[in-house]
């Protein structure tokens, strides 16, 4: 199989979807890499190290996509690539579709075979391609809503940890899945006074055993959800629902009671955020203001660490890849329940049931594709 990786162009994204280590490993395989020109050097790889590893430079994306029977990305392709995507090809990448109608309708129109990262599942309900990212995001999160909280930010002036005879900062985290536990953690050895929220009690259960002492569980409900933020000086929101939207937990409403300088980081803005306030915003403009509390919503967190991120990523996405490329995208998800779970378009056809009811399109039962 040919297996392409264009270079990631979406704004500030410095991510690759495939390292030298994986190249060899594909080029051992007796498959051929295809590699945009420069495609590694925001994550510091250079085109010569694809060369060692066997893999092939091509100076363009319409190259890598005109000739590649599989593409494998980071982020999912935005307008400037949807005619490049060719009947019958397969992406393997994050697509998010819940969170984008015009990407979901070229997708379908494209005829191309679409894989998310985000919907693998394997027999345990974890997410694989989703937990390194969400990892680095949760850590993130604490890390630039510390930032923006300084008052040069237009943020409260607060400390995370204080100081002695100075109380620390209130955060509240929306969400206690991989990325708010990693939130919580940070924050924790920050120092400040952390506040984790959740559904899911036996989870609240465990966070509250591995915890520190200065992080606590709620269970979360509206009326918990509209107390916690009036007091927070830094909300985390990090709800997850795979492959679907994510659900609106803090409405507009609830935003005008905090505090002025307050800040709010929405990690769950790729599949629409939960903060009813929330857009997507970019590294190069990552803020904005409503009612006086400060917006983090950068898509592609992860990408502005692509030296962590794109080796924890590709340490995970590498299985699949191989996979896919030996067996075809039919037989490896026939064969393999986590990439059958992967499959959202195939062929034109919607196949995943919440991308269908977001956006009213035909649902596909998965099967059908794969006989």
């Amino acid at each position: 199989m040919i297996v392409g990786v264009p270079k990631e162009i979406k704004p500030d994204e410095y991510r690759v979807a495939l390292v030298p280590a994986g190249a060899e490993t594909l080029t051992e395989a007796g498959h051929e890499v295809l590699i945009e020109s420069q495609a590694g050097l925001g994550t510091g790889i250079a085109d010569e190290e694809y060369q060692a590893a066997g893999a092939r430079i091509v100076s363009q994306a319409r190259e890598v996509y005109s000739q590649a029977d599989m593409i494998v990305k980071v982020k999912e392709p935005i307008e400037a690539e949807y005619s490049m995507v060719r009947s019958g090809q397969t992406l393997f990448t994050y697509f998010h579709f819940a969170a984008s109608e015009a990407l979901t309708r070229a997708m379908v129109g494209s005829g191309a075979v679409c894989i998310a990262y985000e919907t693998i599942q394997t027999a345990d309900g974890t997410l694989p391609l989703l937990t390194p990212m969400s990892e680095v995001a949760g850590r993130m999160a604490v890390q630039e809503g510390a930032k923006y909280l300084e008052r040069p930010m237009e943020g409260r002036g607060i400390l995370l940890s204080g100081v002695p005879g100075v109380a620390p900062a209130r955060v509240v985290v929306l969400g206690g899945g991989v990325v708010g536990a990693n939130a919580a953690k940070v924050a924790a050895g920050f120092g400040a006074d952390v506040l984790v929220l959740d559904i899911n009690l036996e989870r609240l259960r465990y966070l509250d055993d591995i915890m520190p002492p200065n992080v606590t569980t709620l269970f979360s409900n509206k009326h918990n959800v509209r107390q916690a933020i009036r007091e927070a000086d830094l909300v985390i929101g990090s709800v997850l629902r795979r492959g679907a939207k994510a659900p609106v937990l803090v409405t507009r409403e609830m935003i005008s009671t905090m505090r002025k300088g307050a800040v709010v980081v929405d990690v769950a803005v790729d599949q629409g955020g939960c903060f009813e306030t929330t857009r997507p915003t970019t590294h190069s403009a990552p803020t904005y203001i409503v009612d006086g509390v400060v917006h983090y919503c950068v898509a592609n967190m992860p990408g502005a660490v692509a030296g962590t991120s794109t080796y924890a990523l590709t340490n995970e996405t590498l299985q699949y890849v191989r996979r896919l490329a030996k067996d075809g995208w039919r037989q490896a998800a026939a064969s393999h329940t986590p990439l059958k779970l992967g499959l959202n378009i195939a062929g034109g056809k919607v196949v995943f049931p919440d991308i269908a009811e977001q956006f009213g399109l035909p649902l596909t039962p998965v099967d059908e594709v794969l006989d």
